[in-house]
Formats: C-alpha cells, structure tokens, sequence
C-alpha cells in the first residue's frame, strides 16, 4: 500500500504539473507528475520512467534515458491528461554504484546485458509494483503507455492494468549509446 507524502503545483520547461510524492513499503520515496484531472479517467498516456541519475541529471549519453524523460514531458505538457511516474529504482534496479560498475565493464567492450550478468547481478531488476499501486490510487485501469520495453507492458498487463495503446518513444542514437540502444532492441526486445 502506498502512502501521499505531500501534493504541489510544478512548473516545468514543458508546463505546469502537480507533483504528488509517494513512499513505497520498502521506504523509497517516489514522485508522480500529474497532468490534468486524472481520477477515475481511462486510456490516458502514461510514462512509468526508472531513475537513471547519470542521464537524467548529468546528462550522459551512454543513455538514452534522458531523451525518452523530456520526450515523456513534452507530450504529456500538450495533452489535456496524462502521468508520469518517476520510481527510485536506479540502474534497471542494480543501483548506482554496480551501475557504474557496469560502466566500466562496457568500457572494456561487453554490453549492458553482459556486464551485468559478469557483475552477478540480473539483466533488469525493475519491479514496476509501486506504478501499479500508483495507477490504483488514481482508479486507473486503462493506459497509453509511452515504452519502447515490452517487459513493462507484460507486467502492467499481468497486474490488472489494461495497456489501450504503446506511445513509442524514439530518440536518434548518438555515438555513445547506439551500442547500447542495439543491445536492448536485440537482447532485451525493445522496440525502438
């Protein structure tokens, strides 16, 4: 069960949004960009976006984490409703300091497949749970997804949420990321 910390209006280079701060059972505190009157409403666009600290707020462009959060902002500030769900759960959930650690495992030239499964850890720990109970709050049972992840509409679909439609979010890959961006279209079945 997930528990409103706190409510605020925030303005953002793509509009104006209410941002709802939740805190999960395992203590994270997440954060929800509300577009609209959402309650009760159906089949309306949704990003659910995994932090990613070095693209998101750094900028990297080993990523394209970045590209797809503003995309996700940008739509969502030209439709009269939408959410955008912001989960704690760094680095496909292996947190920031093994993300690194996968960094530097691709440096030496493995993929982000390998080098987490060298590092002992799984390919994608996300759990999207918390996004679930987040749709629930707002009596959402229907969603436009924005993903290019099929995982994350698999597990949306298997936890009662209805995805009406994918919105795909496409990014033109740069230097940096196009072996990355290759290996989760051919390893990990994203639809880019």
């Amino acid at each position: 069960m997930i528990e409103l910390n706190a409510k605020a209006k925030l303005p953002t280079m793509a509009g104006m949004f209410d941002i709802y701060t939740f805190k999960s059972d395992d203590s994270k505190e997440h954060a929800v960009l509300v577009k609209g009157e959402v309650m009760g409403r159906q089949d309306i666009p949704v990003r659910i976006h995994s932090e990613c600290l070095t693209g998101d707020v750094l900028g990297s462009r080993r990523c394209d984490c970045r590209d797809q959060l503003i995309r996700s902002l940008v739509y969502l500030g030209k439709v009269d409703y939408g959410l955008l769900i912001y989960l704690r759960q760094e680095g496909r959930g292996i947190g920031l300091l093994n993300k690194i650690k996968a960094y530097s495992l691709q440096d030496e030239g493995y993929d982000t497949v390998e080098a987490n499964l060298m590092l002992g850890l799984p390919v994608d720990k996300r759990d999207y749970s918390f996004a679930v109970e987040v749709l629930k709050y707002f009596r959402i049972s229907s969603i436009k997804l924005m993903t290019n992840n099929p995982a994350k509409m698999d597990f949306l679909t298997k936890n009662g949420i209805s995805v009406s439609e994918r919105i795909p979010i496409r990014s033109e890959p740069t230097p940096y990321d196009e072996f990355y961006l290759t290996t989760k279209r051919i390893r990990m079945g994203h639809q880019l």
